[in-house]
């Protein structure tokens, strides 16, 4: 889970020098070898919060290896709505299928709050798993591993109601990517109700109506610009009863 602290007045959270990378994620599932020769690629930038980095569509290569905070991944409907696809914390690795295939941008990528990466070249990112196959294979499986929750997520959702969809959408961000905070899970980054919809896959109302009974049963709560899941047990048993 990636650390993060508070400023002077207790809200901004900024970006740490030292990191502890979740295992599932690119970085943290490296050893210490691979992961040195990972992040000695590109040079590191510091981006504040509401920076586009990639915008859907255009013909950038780049790569980013997020070393701490959060970025979301958007995309326009037909109707042009803004849609919440995924979002990626400290670890991940974003921008590859286009430095891969070299085709336009899949999603828009807007930093959440302020965020550390290192920005790598197209060529020297190809280069590097050309020459590096434990860099490589790693970087295959997490692309595998980002289309298997995918489409995970298209097949559980079907048949399920609302506040079922809603619990492992919550479920699976406080576990992935949130930090523990004694009995509970905390999600520190802002994640609005209509970017809950999206993921949820239904109507705003209706999600802040579940969300309303998650906070009634005391399952979660919610605070500025975060949600802390006080209780991982019961909100497990919600979504996956």
């Amino acid at each position: 889970m990636a650390q993060t602290e508070p400023d002077g007045g207790g809200r901004e959270r900024r970006p740490r020098e030292v990191w502890d990378w979740p295992q599932s994620s690119l970085v943290g599932g490296l050893g210490p070898g691979p992961r040195e020769r990972l992040l000695a690629l590109g040079t590191a930038v510091r981006y504040p919060a509401g920076r586009r980095l990639m915008r859907e569509g255009e013909e950038t290569t780049f790569v980013l290896v997020l070393l701490d905070g959060v970025v979301k991944a958007t995309g326009r409907t037909h109707d042009e709505r803004d849609v919440l696809l995924a979002v990626r914390m400290g670890g991940d690795l974003v921008g590859e299928l286009a430095a891969v295939d070299g085709r336009p941008r899949s999603a828009t990528v807007t930093t959440c709050g302020p965020l550390l990466a290192r920005v790598v070249r197209r060529a020297d990112f190809l280069d590097c798993l050309r020459r590096d196959a434990v860099i490589g294979q790693a970087v295959n499986e997490s692309i595998v591993a980002k289309l298997r929750v995918a489409n995970a997520h298209r097949v559980d959702f079907a048949g399920c109601d609302v506040p079922t969809r809603l619990a492992r959408v919550l479920h699976h961000i406080a576990m992935t990517y949130g930090e523990r905070a004694g009995e509970g899970v905390v999600i520190r980054w802002p994640l609005t109700q209509p970017e809950l919809a999206s993921l949820t896959g239904a109507a705003e109302p209706t999600v802040h109506k579940a969300l309303r009974e998650l906070r009634r049963s005391g399952v979660v709560s919610t605070g500025y610009r975060s949600i802390r899941v006080e209780s991982p047990a019961r909100l497990s048993e919600i979504a996956f009863a």
